[in-house]
């Protein structure tokens, strides 16, 4: 038995499925789209500027793999709370230990706090300057005394390490010598001591060591000795008003990883893990 229209019925066959092949494949590529859409975030993130150095190696690569926006606010946490408080949206806090127990005390934070890393107080001179004796606290005091100028965080600015540092020059008996000659970095990435100290506004400059070693025109000759010695605890955690929660631990996750201790110590930070 023949069918006249047999060839004609196979020729609309087979466009119909190549019409369907299309047309399905485009549903799947809009799927994958929209997915990948609903899982790229804008995490809204504050960080202390002592692990700026740190944070600069590994958000990038963190952004590039996960399609993720890291919107990335750096200040002392004494500025960066005030800010939280008055309502600007924040996923994540990258900052001091303390500042992240406070906001536990307050039931702003979900999941508690993640430790990151260690940092100390260091002292440094602009690069190819002479290099005093700071290893006691003896010499730290004739040091200070011999310097012109002497370059530290203003308490205004939000620093954590700056009424410290105000306390060693008191448990030097020194502060009413050094104090006239105290210059003042207002802090974050563009109020740092050490820039004080690069531009030559300031001959000496006490800062977290993280901070200091972050710039190329100062050199690093010591730390605060032991005794006058401040050791900061650098921690993690989600904010409860998060709106991107999962993207946020994601991060997280990268900062305390085994592949990021060396960028850690490299930085003067100590990891906590």
């Amino acid at each position: 038995m023949k069918f006249p229209h047999r060839r004609h019925f196979l020729r609309l066959a087979a466009s119909v499925m190549r019409t369907l092949a299309i047309v399905l494949a485009a549903l799947v590529a809009s799927g994958v789209t929209q997915i990948a859409a609903v899982q790229a975030a804008d995490i809204n993130a504050f960080i202390s500027t002592a692990i700026k150095s740190v944070t600069d190696q590994l958000l990038p690569p963190f952004e590039r793999q996960n399609g993720h926006t890291i919107r990335a606010s750096y200040a002392p946490s004494g500025a960066l709370l005030p800010r939280f408080e008055r309502g600007e949206p924040v996923d994540v806090f990258l900052t001091d230990a303390p500042a992240i127990d406070r906001l536990i005390q307050q039931g702003k934070i979900a999941g508690g706090r993640i430790d990151l890393a260690r940092t100390g107080i260091g002292i440094c001179v602009r690069k190819g300057a002479p290099k005093p004796d700071v290893s006691t606290p003896e010499a730290l005091k004739r040091a200070l005394l011999g310097a012109k100028t002497v370059g530290h965080a203003a308490p205004a600015g939000g620093s954590i390490v700056a009424a410290h540092i105000q306390g060693v020059f008191e448990r030097l008996g020194i502060a009413a010598l050094v104090s006239p000659k105290v210059k003042l970095a207002g802090g974050g990435p563009n109020g740092r001591v050490s820039v004080l100290v690069s531009s030559g506004e300031a001959e000496i400059g006490l800062q977290q060591v993280s901070e200091l070693l972050s710039n190329p025109e100062v050199e690093v000759i010591g730390m605060l000795p032991a005794e006058l010695q401040l050791t900061t605890l650098y921690s993690a955690a989600v904010t409860a008003s998060a709106r991107q929660s999962e993207a946020a631990m994601s991060l997280i996750r990268v900062l305390t990883a085994p592949t990021a201790a060396p960028i850690f110590k490299a930085a003067g930070l100590d990891p906590a893990l």
